[in-house]
């Protein structure tokens, strides 16, 4: 019995140190950062003692970090409860993630005024509310966007699910475009012409920043990052330029994100030789996760994004969209506010859906773009009339270098001319069955529209008179 009694004590201990050893070994992965492998064990000890304090933080916070927000407020709330050291700081980063932002701000105020009373720093508790100050901002600001279609495919290869009109340019890898390079960077985009890229390329201090190169002739320039603030950020990647030649979407991280890659705009500004103040496009675009490479295909209307929320670590969820003709937002104070949150969230694209007819056309147009076949290469770049008898097919057709010159001009403002043409009568289509109230909205874009499609109807012209006048001369 003495024997038995003496074996029951030593199997206790040695249960209570195996124990006791896998707790140790989830909280020093925990310290690691490597909260994925520490999640199973906390989750084990939190639910045979649910009113620990440290066991609801420990796993509330794994289940924050690995992409679980909904799952880790419950337990992130129990630790605050039990006063537990840092719960306030995680439970508003908890609610930040949820769009629970005015939640957020409060535990960010009760978390810096504990800061104080101990007299701790509060510098970056400080910025943090901050940060929830200006989603908040965001979250009364969402536009109101058309999602037709997503679908989720491997983060590698996610560049083969952009199908864009040749009209629009070209995307690359960097890996695939620099082939002999011996640097690293993100991706490439390629003008309709092939005589300009934007890309992004790692620097000596190891962030992200995006260049550009003119094609001179055969040869390239060399590379010179983007003039202005665009690179001030960590990193900057995911570079698209509309045709109007001075339109950028890019991708950044970095301070003033929602979280993660948060995509920007800004434009050239041809008088400073600088490009203007970046943008944040805000949501429904941006999230705390990574969102990027944001495509406007303005020869099909069709609108790209890439973004990693709720997904997988391996995969990202492609977003197609009805691009706006000017920003339009939802009514903040009017709506629910579980509503806004889940159209700011794309919880269903499906509740973005107020036009039935556009929706059915924009599928269409998306429909048409994934069944085309690619297109044979053709025998010749162009079709360029001189006069009756003469007609160029090459740049290197031109005799006149000013012509050759001007024609990249006429090239790009005839792409625009078309693009814009297209794009106007599709707003036809729509203000035709649309209500008085959305006719209302729409006139004034319609008009703005149809004196830019008259614009550049005259500028392609005379542009192409200047170049026929010029090319004469040299040839007589």
């Amino acid at each position: 019995m003495k024997k038995k009694y003496i074996l029951s004590l030593l199997f206790g201990f040695l249960s209570m140190t195996l124990s006791a050893q896998t707790l140790a070994e989830a909280k020093a992965l925990y310290e690691k950062g490597e909260y994925k492998e520490a999640k199973p064990v906390f989750k084990k000890f939190v639910k045979t003692q649910p009113a620990n304090g440290n066991y609801n933080l420990w796993y509330g916070v794994c289940c924050l970090k690995t992409g679980e927000p909904e799952e880790a407020l419950k337990y992130l709330e129990t630790a605050v409860k039990k006063r537990i050291p840092s719960g306030q700081l995680y439970l508003a980063q908890n609610y930040n993630d949820l769009y629970r932002f005015e939640e957020a701000i409060e535990t960010y105020e009760d978390y810096i005024s504990d800061l104080s009373r101990r007299k701790r720093s509060t510098e970056e508790a400080d910025k943090l509310l901050e940060k929830s100050k200006a989603n908040f901002r965001m979250l009364k600001g969402v536009e109101q966007v058309c999602f037709i279609d997503s679908f989720v495919i491997d983060k590698k290869n996610f560049l083969q699910a952009y199908k864009i009109s040749t009209e629009s340019g070209k995307l690359f890898p960097y890996s695939t475009y620099f082939k002999d390079s011996d640097k690293q960077g993100g991706t490439v985009y390629e003008t309709e012409l092939g005589n300009k890229i934007y890309y992004s390329e790692q620097q000596p201090d190891g962030t992200l920043s995006i260049l550009s190169r003119n094609k001179l002739l055969d040869k390239w320039s060399q590379g010179s990052p983007l003039p202005g603030s665009i690179n001030e950020a960590v990193n900057a990647n995911y570079p698209y330029v509309l045709t109007d030649g001075i339109t950028i979407y890019y991708a950044a991280d970095g301070p003033d994100t929602f979280g993660g890659y948060d995509i920007f705009v800004t434009r050239y500004n041809t008088n400073t030789d600088s490009y203007l103040a970046p943008e944040n496009v805000g949501m429904p675009f941006n999230s705390p996760y990574n969102d990027y490479m944001y495509v406007i295909d303005e020869f099909n209307n069709l609108g790209w994004f890439a973004s990693d929320r709720y997904q997988p670590e391996d995969k990202v969820c492609i977003y197609v969209f009805i691009p706006n003709s000017s920003k339009q937002v939802y009514n903040y104070e009017g709506m629910d506010t579980k509503k806004i949150i889940q159209l700011a969230q794309l919880h269903s694209i499906k509740d973005t859906w107020k036009d039935k007819e556009a929706v059915k056309a924009a599928k269409e147009r998306l429909q048409n773009v994934l069944n085309a076949k690619p297109q044979a290469e053709k025998s010749y770049d162009f079709e360029f009339i001189i006069d009756d008898h003469t007609t160029y097919y090459r740049l290197a057709d031109f005799h006149s270098p000013q012509a050759k010159t001007l024609f990249s001009k006429y090239s790009q403002l005839e792409k625009s001319y078309k693009q814009q043409s297209a794009k106007l009568e599709e707003m036809r289509s729509r203000y035709a069955h649309a209500s008085k109230d959305e006719k209302s909205k729409m006139s004034a874009a319609i008009l703005d529209l149809e004196k830019r499609v008259q614009q550049l109807s005259a500028e392609v012209e005379q542009t192409a008179i200047q170049i026929r006048n010029l090319e004469k001369q040299t040839i007589k």
